[in-house]
């Protein structure tokens, strides 16, 4: 590879990762699961893909599993990041570098063969992410989404979908008839400025209600705040105003959640959180130890080293 090829110029005014996170001050149960984390190259040795919307920091695997140690955690579930396309080398690499701690969500198109998938699935791949944000990606057509999804049900893997609340209306019809079980990020990115019993996060609430399938993420406070306060500073009741909207998933459906850093935090704007003080948020949507270790252990551990369970 040449080196213009490796180099990689940062999006103007990218946030890049904190550094020197903090201690939590909550003690993440034995055996904790961070379920939802990415890797960005390095650029050098895995090139960002041409069609990216966005060009990030590095952020390798090395960081990712140090962070992993200092905030308690054992495991990793490593999402590909939409910088990196359809290559999901990077991913890849960090996962068969873990020695068994780290999963895998893939991005994949039509054209996987099954020799492909194969590969993923032993690098330690457990399912695929199809993303709806339309500021992020574009668009792919649900017929091959859904050839996607028949093609990775028979290897027992997941789908991840990333959407935005005002779309659910939209997208329903399609992510109901998917036939994996289906994890949303973020909780579909709810307005927080609306009522928690209002009707647009009542529909999110409906929509897995009315499918068991169907899991929720209840990550990335940082992306979803509006009034906050922010976790950095020292920070011990960071963005309130997420909190009632995530504790309702957690209490509601204890089974089917799961929780993330979402380090290195892609494409934040206002600020870069304290991961530290991002764990200390654990407790405010999960009160009781019995739900932390289900958010944190059982489920994760359920979805992605079954045969360990």
């Amino acid at each position: 590879m040449s080196v213009a090829a490796s180099t990689f110029e940062k999006t103007p005014g990218w946030l890049d990762w904190f550094a020197g996170p903090s201690t939590p001050v909550f003690q993440l149960p034995p055996g904790a699961v961070d379920a939802h984390c990415h890797v960005f190259g390095p650029g050098a040795a895995f090139p960002f893909a041409p069609e990216r919307k966005y060009t990030p920091c590095d952020a390798g695997k090395a960081q990712l599993f140090a962070l992993r140690d200092h905030l308690g955690f054992s495991r990793n579930v490593i999402v590909q990041a939409t910088c990196h396309g359809a290559d999901n080398s990077a991913m890849i690499d960090a996962c068969r570098s873990s020695g068994g701690k780290a999963r895998g969500v893939a991005t994949v198109q039509r054209s996987v063969t099954d020799a492909q998938l194969q590969v993923l699935h032993e690098a330690g791949v457990r399912g695929v992410r199809f993303n709806f944000v339309k500021r992020l990606v574009d668009f792919t057509p649900k017929d091959e989404l859904m050839e996607i999804a028949a093609r990775i049900d028979t290897l027992g893997w997941h789908v991840v979908i990333y959407f935005e609340a005002q779309d659910l209306p939209e997208l329903w019809d399609f992510f109901t008839a998917l036939p994996t079980t289906v994890v949303v990020d973020h909780m579909g990115r709810p307005d927080v400025t609306r009522p928690v019993d209002g009707p647009e996060f009542e529909l999110f609430l409906r929509f897995m209600r009315e499918h068991p399938n169907v899991w929720s993420k209840v990550s990335c406070p940082e992306r979803l705040s509006v009034s906050g306060p922010k976790a950095l500073g020292g920070e011990q009741a960071a963005y309130r105003d997420v909190v009632p909207f995530a504790r309702k998933v957690v209490e509601t459906f204890p089974d089917r959640v799961l929780w993330g850093t979402d380090w290195p935090h892609p494409n934040l704007k206002d600020h870069m959180p304290d991961d530290g003080l991002l764990v200390d948020f654990i407790p405010h949507i999960a009160p009781t130890s019995e739900l932390q270790r289900k958010l944190l252990v059982d489920n994760p551990m359920r979805l992605y080293w079954p045969e360990e369970t």
